[in-house]
């Protein structure tokens, strides 16, 4: 799947009054857009052919044409299934909740597979494997996602910590050198402590690495390797729960592909790790 679609739905809340209606449009009719000249869709949108383009561009494609052409493409992989993210309901039975939650939290991951880029993921594990420090920066939800990130590459010898206090985060960011990375995790991309502790890091020579919603927020612009996600936004707050998982999905992700590049080593590390913890367990 292209992600076309998913792309779109993320950054609508970012465009251009003119920009939306196309959005608002395309996404509400889907079907009948596939193969529309770029006068049809103007014209139905309530916009110029010009609008059009902008918001082809905005998504990063280089005309009309080819947005068309992945629009197509997206429509043509989509199964009908009713695979579509569903909110959670006050009185819901405990089996639609088990399914709810468990589609929510899948349909994240694999809308987050459309929107990844595997060149930016290829920059974070490089620079992760160069790094002499890592630092995991998250408050709230993303503050456990961060743990866990440093519980990761702490069992394959990465000297790293994770940091959910912001006074301590932006202390840890002043002291990074040139070549760390810190790792800035915010969905929104617009939280205050997570953007402060990032651009300390930055100033101190540190490679800002974001994992955060696809589209254009204070941290992606601030980041040096962006890490998009896709989750939904929901009114009970499940999407806060998906996004989560988006997140800790991007962690493995990074970890896997450097435990990859250096796995002769790693084993040796896993190996050590999986023995000293093994023994904390209760044998009977």
């Amino acid at each position: 799947m292209t992600g076309c679609l998913v792309k779109l739905r993320e950054v609508f809340d970012d465009l251009k009054p003119s920009e939306k209606k196309v959005a608002r449009y395309i996404l509400n009719y889907t079907d009948e857009v596939v193969g529309m000249p770029i006068g049809e869709l103007a014209e139905r949108s309530g916009v110029s052919k010009a609008a059009v383009v902008r918001l082809s561009k905005t998504l990063g494609f280089s005309g009309y044409r080819d947005f068309a052409i992945e629009i197509a493409g997206d429509m043509a992989s989509q199964k009908p299934d009713g695979n579509e993210y569903t909110d959670i309901q006050p009185g819901d039975k405990l089996e639609t909740i088990i399914k709810n939650v468990c589609l929510n939290n899948k349909k994240a991951i694999d809308d987050t597979l459309q929107v990844l880029d595997q060149g930016e993921v290829k920059k974070a594990v490089e620079a992760v494997h160069k790094a002499k420090q890592i630092n995991f920066y998250g408050v709230g939800a993303s503050g456990i996602v961060a743990l866990d990130a440093s519980q990761k590459f702490m069992r394959i010898n990465k000297f790293c910590q994770a940091y959910t206090d912001p006074h301590l985060q932006v202390t840890a960011a002043a002291n990074l050198m040139k070549g760390d990375v810190a790792f800035a995790i915010s969905y929104s991309g617009e939280t205050k402590d997570i953007l402060e502790s990032a651009r300390v890091a930055k100033q101190s020579g540190a490679i800002i690495i974001a994992v955060t919603k696809y589209g254009k927020s204070t941290l992606s612009e601030t980041a040096d390797i962006k890490l998009f996600l896709s989750s939904p936004e929901t009114t009970m707050r499940s999407g806060a729960m998906a996004s989560r998982i988006a997140q800790l999905n991007m962690i493995d992700i990074v970890f896997s592909g450097v435990a990859s590049m250096e796995y002769r080593q790693i084993k040796k590390n896993l190996d050590r790790t999986y023995k000293m913890t093994h023994l904390k367990k209760n044998n009977k």
